[in-house]
């Protein structure tokens, strides 16, 4: 073929410029793995901490209804707590929350332990707020971090 054949040179121009090379695959997917690794632990965290956030909700919550409880009755004991011993209410559970009245000296303590997926969450474990309001968790954050 004569160095001047146009047909050879569009035929060399369509196959240099086909696909992708295996070296800019491999950049492609470790760049993907790499922030894959940095996002999804991020991910979990946020998730871990929004399902705390609601079971502290649910603890405020439960402490409310316990004060209106012992307004009416004068006591704790008494309070249904079957209704109320999940967070949260509906969906998939994430703590198991637990009442515990002290009728002779009138105290109470709401303890909400981490189960299922939330099992995980060993930043802040079990949450605990009695009827005082002094509030405690078992993980190495304490009450600063976890409250």
């Amino acid at each position: 073929m004569p160095l001047g054949d146009s047909s050879c040179n569009e035929e060399l121009k369509v196959k240099e410029t086909r696909g992708f090379t295996l070296i800019e695959l491999v950049i492609v997917v470790a760049i993907i793995a790499i922030l894959a690794a940095i996002a999804l632990p991020s991910y979990f965290e946020y998730v871990r901490r929004t399902h705390r956030t609601q079971a502290k909700t649910d603890m405020l919550e439960i402490s409310q209804m316990l004060e209106r409880h012992f307004t009416l009755n004068r006591t704790y004991a008494g309070f249904d707590t079957l209704a109320h011993n999940r967070s949260p209410t509906t969906g998939t559970i994430y703590y198991n929350l637990t009442f515990t009245p002290n009728p002779l000296d009138n105290r109470f303590t709401i303890t909400a332990e981490p189960i299922g997926p939330q099992a995980g969450d060993t930043k802040c474990g079990t949450l605990t707020l009695d009827h005082r309001g002094i509030k405690t968790a078992s993980g190495p954050l304490g009450v600063d971090g976890c409250w």
